[in-house]
């Protein structure tokens, strides 16, 4: 009888050993549960952010292209107007020349 006491007190304190190894590992499980949905979270954020960055790449390679394309509208009306001082020099050279003859 006394071994079947021995057995169950042994039984027994396994039982309660299981049940808080158990609530340690729920508890555990809990905390990387949580640590996983903030993990998930910040990983939302760094796609959002990224996204934003993306876009705002986008939007200052169409400026630079356009600042690159206004520099050379630029750079033609001063090509163009040095064109037309020139042809008008001409001009009045020819002008000049014709009118002493």
């Amino acid at each position: 009888m006394e071994a079947d006491a021995k057995s169950i007190d042994l039984f027994t304190t396994r039982v309660r050993q299981m049940i808080l190894q158990y609530e340690e590992l729920r508890g555990h499980n809990a905390a990387l549960n949580a640590t996983i949905e903030q993990q998930k979270a910040r990983i939302s954020q760094l796609e959002a952010h990224v996204t934003q960055l993306q876009n705002d790449y986008k939007s200052l390679k169409v400026a630079r292209m356009v600042e690159i394309a206004n520099g050379d509208m630029e750079a033609a009306q001063k090509l163009l107007a040095k064109l037309i001082r020139d042809v008008d020099k001409c001009i009045t050279l020819v002008s000049e020349g014709k009118s002493t003859e």
